[in-house]
């Protein structure tokens, strides 16, 4: 696991796993962790590696409803768990989803955990919203569906630092899992374009932080994309520096769903 600080606020941690993100963020003597690493030994350096780093964890905040993004409470099991509106309602028509998939990656691997994964009772956030952090600031949320039913990404305008989940990353095609839509997905890098303008970091949900500059030029290949997808099925080119054989395979499925949807 690697730790990026990327603003004096900001810590990213990226999971040896997919290059997960898990992203700390502090004001005011408060401070939230967003999404999470995946390994155990990732999930039992966190506590730690933050309390070192001066940054307090008042609670979790997830992206999404996918397994890899919930193992906040893993690291912090007595965390508070908050989501947007639309996680917490596909969390609640999916109850124990994440932990079935959780125990198949385990066992695919043969990774033994010494606790289950209980995501207890979750406070759901509205979106778009605003949450506060410390007496002076603010988290905004936006919805951003389109990768799965689900989305809310997290702007940080104080950092000027956008954490927009499974959008934007520099080593994974966009993704249209089960119950995402393409012209969902679209939508959402249009209206996430604004945000990407103003920031000066963009953390994915997969893969390496991102300046503003490259953020803006993998929204316009994505976008790219995902009109060929939408024209030529499974024929369409990928875009530069995401053609290895996993991102094959993604785009394959991805042709499939948008075929038979």
């Amino acid at each position: 696991m690697r730790a990026l600080a990327v603003h004096a606020d900001v810590i990213v941690l990226v999971s040896r796993v997919w290059q997960t993100t898990c992203t700390a963020i502090r004001a005011g003597g408060e401070g939230f962790v967003i999404d999470s690493p995946v390994d155990p030994d990732e999930l039992d350096a966190v506590p730690d590696l933050l309390d070192q780093s001066g940054f307090p964890v008042s609670g979790l905040l997830a992206t999404h409803g996918d397994w890899d993004h919930l193992l906040g409470r893993l690291a912090f099991p007595t965390a508070s768990l908050g989501c947007g509106e639309s996680t917490g309602s596909r969390l609640a028509r999916e109850p124990g989803s994440a932990q079935r998939a959780l125990r198949a990656f385990d066992e695919e691997q043969y990774i033994a955990r010494r606790t289950p994964l209980r995501l207890g009772s979750i406070q759901t956030l509205p979106v778009p919203g605003r949450l506060s952090l410390g007496d002076q600031h603010e988290i905004e949320l936006h919805p951003a569906a389109g990768h799965t039913a689900d989305g809310t990404a997290y702007w940080l305008p104080w950092a000027n630092v956008l954490v927009c989940g499974d959008y934007l990353s520099p080593v994974e095609l966009p993704v249209i899992s089960e119950g995402g839509a393409l012209d969902v997905y679209a939508d959402t890098l249009t209206r996430l374009r604004p945000l990407v303008e103003r920031a000066e970091t963009i953390v994915p949900g997969h893969g390496t932080p991102q300046d503003h500059d490259h953020a803006l030029t993998l929204l316009a290949e994505d976008l790219a994309y995902l009109d060929a997808l939408g024209h030529e099925g499974d024929t369409a080119a990928l875009p530069p520096g995401r053609r290895t054989p996993t991102q094959h395979r993604i785009h394959a499925e991805n042709a499939r769903r948008v075929t038979t949807s």
